[in-house]
């Protein structure tokens, strides 16, 4: 089992950053990948950004040049770092460990951004 506890929401108007964290205990070795996914009211979870455990990365094309995900394996843990933020990014942001065929979620981290 993996847990995952997310941190670093929250209310910031539009143009700001938010960094949030991810942290990871458990069964954490052999992790293929971490990201977040967002899913705002009335729409689909989607994937935001990933990184995989060989370092690649992949972000959705809506927040290209706005957000990187980063990872300390020092700490187990993973980052967003969420920059120039939009009132669309406004959704719940969930962390995710991809491990063995298993994915596990954490619990949600609520973002909102003011116009």
């Amino acid at each position: 089992q993996v847990q995952l506890v997310e941190s670093g929401g929250g209310l910031v108007q539009a143009g700001g950053s938010l960094r949030l964290s991810c942290a990871a205990s458990g069964s954490i070795s052999s992790i293929n990948g971490m990201g977040w996914y967002r899913q705002a009211p009335g729409k689909q979870r989607e994937l935001v950004a990933s990184t995989t455990s060989g370092g690649n990365t992949y972000y959705v094309d809506s927040v290209k040049g706005r957000f990187t995900i980063s990872r300390d394996n020092a700490k187990n843990t993973v980052y967003l770092q969420m920059n120039s933020l939009k009132p669309e990014d406004t959704a719940v942001y969930y962390c995710n460990a991809f491990r063995r065929s298993v994915n596990y979620w954490g619990q949600g981290t609520q973002v909102t951004v003011s116009s």
